[in-house]
């Protein structure tokens, strides 16, 4: 197991974190890079007879948007609506994700997609390609400054089992302030909880109280007296994770419910068929 596959945790520990090789990570960004190089090269083709009676000035500006648009607003695009894939990811099994574990959002897909203008374009993939071979989980410069990583979705050592609220915990997870964890914290606690069962037992304790120790720095109230170490931290996960589905829930029935309203006809006039 390699350094960009595994997270380290106290006594040696080693837990397999999913990430994608830094070969696998440059094949399917070889694809995507081949793909978009193909649809500019299209493009500017398809522009350059389309806008040949302007003067060069527009001519200019139009092919300098459809080159932001293909670098940047499209590889945004992509990797948001389809939860951090691309072309070459789905080719090879590979999905964008964060340092917790969780699906990516527009605001790291633009501070990779920014980044990549960098990285990939302007040095040829050397720049991306360096900082991925010395890096933590091949991770690039966007990765770092967006906080994700790349997991293997095909390939991966067995998945883990899903968590449940502990019942006893149950009352005081929903009233309880959770505040963001630090990137990786979560992510640890999810694997320790997915692999103690195959821990040595005095290893198992040791971890699980680490871990218990960070995660009452960002919860308040504390769980009452006695909660086992493993309890709190399945507790923790499983309700940030039902909080997060709850606010992604609403802001799709905001979304939805502004549609419906743009799309209505003003003054009850009925929509044709």
């Amino acid at each position: 197991m390699t350094d960009e596959d595994s997270i380290l945790i106290g006594e040696g520990v080693v837990l397999d974190s999913g990430a994608a090789s830094v070969p696998l990570r440059i094949l399917s960004g070889a694809i995507d890079v081949i793909v978009t190089v193909v649809v500019m090269a299209t493009g500017f083709s398809m522009l350059t007879d389309a806008v040949a009676q302007l003067n060069d000035a527009w001519v200019r500006a139009i092919l300098t948007v459809w080159t932001v648009a293909c670098l940047v607003l499209a590889p945004i695009l992509v990797e948001t609506l389809t939860r951090g894939r691309s072309l070459g990811r789905w080719a090879l099994g590979l999905r964008i994700v964060r340092d917790d574990g969780g699906p990516v959002s527009v605001r790291h897909a633009a501070a990779r997609a920014l980044l990549g203008v960098l990285e990939i374009y302007a040095t040829l993939g050397m720049l991306a390609v360096g900082v991925s071979a010395f890096g933590t989980r091949g991770k690039r410069i966007g990765d770092y400054v967006a906080g994700t990583y790349a997991m293997r979705t095909r390939g991966a050592r067995r998945s883990l089992p899903p968590l449940a609220m502990p019942p006893a915990l149950a009352e005081w997870a929903r009233t309880a302030d959770i505040t963001r964890l630090p990137d990786g914290l979560a992510l640890t606690a999810r694997m320790f909880l997915g692999r103690a069962a195959t821990m040595h037992m005095a290893a198992r304790v040791r971890v699980g109280s680490q871990l218990s120790a960070r995660f009452t720095e960002h919860v308040s109230p504390l769980p009452p007296a006695g909660t086992h170490p493993e309890d709190f931290l399945a507790a923790v996960l499983v309700e940030r994770r039902d909080r997060e589905h709850r606010v992604e829930a609403a802001r799709m029935a905001r979304s939805e419910s502004d549609a419906a309203r743009l799309r209505a006809l003003p003054y009850g006039i009925p929509d044709a068929d």
